[in-house]
């Protein structure tokens, strides 16, 4: 009887590298980060170095003395390469391989690799390639002796298990057919937009640093079925659901990609036309990791990207969830909110009074109306129904009296339209 082998791909050994500008920044809790994001990826780190310098060597990234403590370390540990907890530069990349002769990459390549893994919807696929090859355009000059180093492994997956054309023009030749199919995609996605303004069902939004529960907020009041899995970037496609709440007021909840301290700019610029269903929603919630040690931390990175995507002077609810893994008893703030609810996702723990605030939120954008409608008009009952909050409904001789929270224009279109 013949044996069976089990054949496993070799886990790649990699050395988390890191420059300190200054004792005030939060480099450790950086590399913390990138640690975890190598793990998301597939490989396991081995160790890390954190060089204190004022500037970042704009050559080799870290000092002289540093890399040769690095090539030792490599050897020692029998590393397969080194991950920099910034963005390098063409010719930081190029210096650190040659000083090296190992495999060299950077924070933004591995964010990269997680994206083109998590990836599954076509639009997902379009937006993480389009990202990954406008990251490498700018670094293949010089890069040629050592692509072949590269090999496969983390930092070089594509979408799809693609290979990725070297050739700059074939490069330049697929930024374009991307773009234009991003094009079509972003074209349909502001026609359901333009669509969803005219049916005034409110949106609400769902925010956060990646990791902070998003996922299984939405599986918690929706059944969305979302994978949910302790990692960085676990879901990376938007999914929008729908959410009756108890008064009968519909509401569409969108999920968006998790927040991330340097979250690369490549990514911001493919993924803006995802990111922006925040820009177009009633209301934002932002989930929070109540239990992670960086929590206000978190919560600054993900407020600076919402400016950046211009979403401003949106109504505001904050989550602190993870409520069962909390351990501080000091009660967490956060003063740019509208509202603040305590949860457990996982536990369902405080999602009534979440869903309490939603409509507390929202009826505040409403006007009361008190109205007595034909029998003839009885449709309109159903629109105050969909849209509105129906607080009594007397039928009388004269019709049907109704007293209801509506939206606006709702309340224009159905009343004061008849008594004009």
């Amino acid at each position: 009887m013949s044996e069976l082998y089990e054949i496993k791909e070799e886990q790649e050994k990699v050395i988390l590298v890191a420059v300190s500008e200054n004792d005030n920044d939060d480099t450790e809790e950086s590399l913390d980060e990138l640690m975890e994001l190598v793990d998301t990826a597939g490989a396991v780190t081995v160790g890390r170095i954190t060089q204190n310098r004022e500037k970042i060597h704009p050559g080799t990234y870290v000092g002289k003395g540093k890399i040769e403590e690095i090539r030792l370390l490599i050897e020692q540990l029998g590393a397969t390469g080194i991950i920099c907890d910034d963005e390098l530069s063409p010719a930081q990349l190029r210096n650190l391989e040659d000083a090296l002769q190992a495999k060299v990459m950077d924070r933004t390549m591995i964010i990269l690799d997680i994206f083109a893994q998590h990836a599954s919807t076509r639009e997902g696929k379009i937006q993480v390639e389009l990202a990954q090859l406008k990251y490498r355009a700018t670094r293949l000059i010089g890069m040629r002796n050592s692509l072949s180093r590269l090999g496969g492994g983390i930092g070089t997956r594509g979408p799809g298990e693609k290979k990725l054309e070297i050739d700059r023009r074939l490069i330049k030749d697929r930024i374009a057919q991307l773009n234009r199919e991003l094009d079509d995609i972003k074209r349909n996605r502001e026609v359901a937009r333009s669509l969803r303004m005219k049916n005034p069902i409110p949106v609400v939004a769902i925010v956060g640093y990646t990791n902070a529960g998003k996922s299984t907020l939405l599986n918690r009041l929706t059944e969305a079925d979302v994978l949910e899995a302790n990692m960085l970037f676990a879901t990376l496609d938007p999914t929008t659901r729908n959410l009756s709440l108890e008064s009968g007021q519909q509401v569409l909840l969108t999920d968006t990609v998790g927040f991330i301290r340097k979250l690369p700019h490549h990514l911001i610029d493919a993924f803006r036309s995802t990111l922006e269903e925040a820009k177009y929603a009633d209301i934002i919630i932002h989930v929070v990791d109540a239990s992670n040690p960086q929590a206000y931390k978190q919560m600054h990175i993900v407020y600076e990207t919402l400016k950046k995507l211009q979403v401003t002077d949106k109504t505001v609810i904050t989550v602190f969830n993870k409520q069962d893994l909390v351990q501080e008893e000091e009660p967490m703030k956060d003063l740019k909110a509208d509202k603040t609810v305590k949860i457990s996702a996982k536990q369902g723990v405080g999602v009534v009074e979440l869903l309490d605030i939603i409509e507390e939120v929202l009826r505040e954008a409403k006007v009361l109306i008190e109205h007595i409608f034909s029998y003839q008009e009885a449709g309109s009952i159903q629109l105050i129904r969909k849209y509105g909050q129906l607080l009594e409904e007397e039928y009388q001789e004269g019709g049907i009296f109704v007293k209801a929270y509506v939206p606006k224009d709702i309340a224009n279109q159905i009343v004061w339209s008849k008594q004009s």
